[in-house]
């Protein structure tokens, strides 16, 4: 196998594990664990015409697996719950990153946490994979119809609750280049206006960070939720942005005045104005990324 074939194996792995499981660093350990076994089993002189295929259905069980043991650990996390944040590569295809944007944006991780495992990965498998119901049903453990009524379930339930990201690419470039110019500005206006009357602003720090105990919801309250955000920044010397493309959605790393990472911060757009805002400071989502700042000091800074 060449590096490239290699590197295939190992993103066509991570984009079913990481869909499932919204933590890049469990994602990691699961296609490092199938990679491996790809590997025994090959030495063991196993027979397999398609490693793509061998190591989806393992990392595909090997997911349900894991979160299937998760649910409880998430359900007494504190706080709200957010996956961990995906950054683009600079060298991702950008015609693959289009294809795939939706399916890995915030808003459609965090409504699949309220399916079943079952029906996450029947799901995923066949509205984002294209995996044909017999594979599924062996990967879940049941029968090829009750892959199909899974999957029927779980469709019904993210086209009720899921919204439509009707904003082109651009046009949401345009609304977050607008967004991070009023916020480093501190335009509440400016920043007020680009925001949806019902707009919801999420936090993540885990218990670990100072974050939003939950959502804060209106663009009154989130404009000026995010203008003392800042202020608290500017206590601390400053921070800057560093605009990214974050799971599939404009988005920025904010950075404290020595360049160590503070937060991640994500937009959803829709309907020319930006619906939500999420924001990870929680260090264990964060390590993936870089150096981090000591967010304690954000409370000791002096008023």
């Amino acid at each position: 196998m060449t590096e490239e074939e290699f590197d295939e194996l190992r993103r066509s792995a991570f984009a079913i594990a990481y869909r499932m499981l919204g933590s890049v660093s469990e994602a990691e350990d699961v296609v490092q664990e199938g990679l491996l076994r790809l590997h025994r089993a090959r030495q063991g002189g196993e027979l397999i015409e398609s490693p793509r295929a061998y190591l989806s259905t393992v990392v595909s069980r090997l997911s349900l697996d894991h979160l299937r043991s998760a649910r409880v650990r998430r359900e007494r996390y504190v706080g709200e719950w957010l996956p961990e944040p995906l950054v683009a590569s600079a060298d991702d295809d950008p015609a693959r990153k289009a294809e795939m944007a939706d399916s890995l944006s915030l808003a459609f991780l965090v409504l699949l946490e309220r399916l079943s495992p079952e029906q996450r990965a029947a799901f995923l498998l066949r509205e984002v994979f294209d995996e044909p119901y017999d594979r599924i049903a062996e990967i879940v453990g049941t029968s090829e119809q009750n892959a199909r009524q899974l999957a029927t379930r779980a469709r019904r339930h993210v086209e009720e609750r899921r919204p439509r990201f009707e904003a082109s690419r651009e046009r949401r470039e345009e609304l977050a280049t607008r967004f991070f110019a009023a916020a480093e500005e501190g335009d509440l206006q400016g920043l007020e206006e680009l925001l949806a009357h019902d707009v919801v602003l999420h936090g993540d720090g885990g218990g670990k960070a100072p974050a939003l105990a939950r959502a804060v919801h209106g663009r009154a309250r989130v404009s000026r939720t995010l203008m003392a955000w800042l202020r608290a920044g500017a206590r601390l010397g400053g921070i800057t942005w560093r605009r990214e493309e974050v799971n599939g959605q404009p988005g920025a790393l904010l950075f404290d005045r020595e360049g160590m990472l503070l937060s991640v911060m994500i937009l959803d757009v829709a309907e020319d104005q930006i619906q939500g805002v999420s924001s990870i400071v929680n260090p264990d989502k964060l390590r993936h990324l870089g150096p981090l700042a000591d967010l304690g000091a954000l409370r000791r800074a002096p008023s």
